[in-house]
């Protein structure tokens, strides 16, 4: 039960009303030594992720019949991550939990009759409202699987949008992704290459860009904070591609940048992925992507749209205006055979957006970005040198002082989970090379002992 505080003159009328004069009346049955008369002797107020944390210490301590041996093994949260590349471990409010999992919105049953859907036509309308203001685009839709598939989607978009049959795209976008998208297009007959990036800073080598693109280049698809965790610059990059008619897509893994960082405007379209905005870490997914664009390829955009509108009562409402999937139209004519709108964690991610508020978010890009610069600067005096100048947000690249999978065996025999190795993707990255990440939830002390550790 929510406890509400009375006023004096809500106490006053409840005292009247059963006929007693005072608070020390109405307790005058109880012995004075027994009565409490100054506050309790009770720790600060905590937030809730502190709260939390003290209930699965207190688990933690618990060992009896058949947990007495899982209790002796560190659980998953007792370990330091350093693990970004794509997915980020953010605070969950718990009230996100506690609203998807009500049964109007946790159902098998797929919501489009606007007559007993409207509380969940509404809550995708202001996902793809929120959507809108932080990319700077002016549609948005809710209908992807993730970051990977969004921006495949983007791609086969922009080549309906052109007529031209062709895309490049930047080295630095997620390894994952760029496979991704070459299995969208594989059988499509869209040529895919690529173009690298400047050794020094990071970012997209323009001048390799602009000997990409041709007559048939539909679009640029370029990632920002791109895989190294540096920001581009999206601005010259429009430049060169809208110099030479193709559109450009940007892809952001790491949502909670745009708290800070500037939105690429200057995109045609954006592709995102949500999953930082109060979607769990769950093996992999299911997370939630996004296309967000200019209203002018409306038509072209896949999935559904969810617009507002008036019944003939003249009172507000909410309908799919929008939904170009081989279920609803003729095949020939279908933008997309995807098959979900992920409604459920479109959800999770408005709640998130709801509860944190503009200045929440902003606040919260600010101390990520703080914590990993501080990490940044601790491994640096660990002999871990920067591999890129380019300023980066939330995760780095870094030149470990031994190759990055023998530092990581080390780091996990004291319960520290170090960056990913990048050799494997970049081959003509060193051994050491590795990418180091800080959110949040990451913790002076832990990153005080990893680098202790190097």
């Amino acid at each position: 039960m929510r406890y509400l505080p009375k006023s004096p003159a809500d106490r006053e009328a409840m005292l009247a009303e059963i006929g007693v004069p005072s608070i020390e009346s109405l307790f005058e049955t109880i012995p004075a030594e027994y009565r409490l008369t100054e506050d309790l002797k009770i720790p600060r107020q905590h937030s809730e992720s502190e709260v939390l944390d003290r209930f699965r210490a207190f688990a933690g301590n618990v060992a009896s019949g058949d947990i007495a041996e899982l209790a002796t093994k560190p659980a998953a949260k007792a370990y330091a991550s350093f693990l970004g590349a794509g997915a980020y471990r953010h605070y969950r409010p718990v009230i996100i939990d506690s609203l998807v999992q009500r049964g109007e919105f946790l159902t098998s049953y797929t919501p489009y009759q606007p007559e007993i859907s409207q509380g969940t036509l509404q809550a995708m309308f202001e996902f793809q409202t929120m959507i809108c203001e932080l990319t700077g685009m002016e549609i948005a839709n809710a209908s992807m699987y993730d970051g990977s598939t969004g921006a495949a989607e983007a791609m086969l978009m922009a080549c309906r949008v052109t007529g031209r049959l062709g895309a490049v795209v930047a080295k630095t976008v997620h390894p994952e992704y760029r496979e991704v998208m070459k299995t969208a297009t594989q059988h499509q007959g869209i040529p895919i290459s690529e173009f690298g990036y400047d050794a020094k800073t990071g970012q997209v080598d323009l001048f390799a860009l602009e000997a990409s693109i041709t007559d048939e280049t539909a679009a640029v698809l370029i990632q920002s904070p791109n895989f190294f965790g540096v920001i581009e610059d999206v601005a010259a990059i429009a430049e060169i591609a809208h110099k030479k008619g193709a559109l450009l897509i940007v892809s952001i893994a790491e949502a909670i940048s745009l708290g800070i960082v500037r939105p690429p405007v200057e995109a045609d379209i954006v592709s995102l992925e949500a999953q930082s905005y109060g979607v769990a870490v769950g093996y992999g997914g299911p997370y939630c992507g996004v296309i967000a664009c200019k209203e002018k390829f409306l038509r072209q955009m896949p999935g559904r749209l969810v617009g507002e509108t008036k019944d003939k009562n003249g009172k507000r409402g909410f309908v799919l205006t929008l939904s170009t999937r081989e279920q609803h139209i003729r095949r020939e004519k279908a933008t997309s055979n995807i098959c979900t709108n992920q409604a459920l964690v479109a959800m999770m991610v408005t709640i998130y957006l709801t509860v944190y508020g503009k200045q929440g978010l902003q606040d919260l890009a600010e101390q990520n970005l703080a914590k990993s610069e501080y990490l940044k600067d601790a491994l640096a005096k660990a002999r871990a040198k920067s591999l890129f100048s380019g300023p980066t947000f939330n995760e780095f690249a870094i030149a470990l002082p031994a190759a990055a999978d023998a530092v990581n065996a080390k780091l996990l025999e004291k319960q520290i989970i170090g960056g990913v190795a990048l050799k494997q993707w970049y081959p003509e990255l060193s051994e050491s090379a590795a990418l180091w990440c800080a959110t949040e939830l990451t913790t002076k002390v832990q990153m005080d002992a990893a680098a202790a550790i190097l």
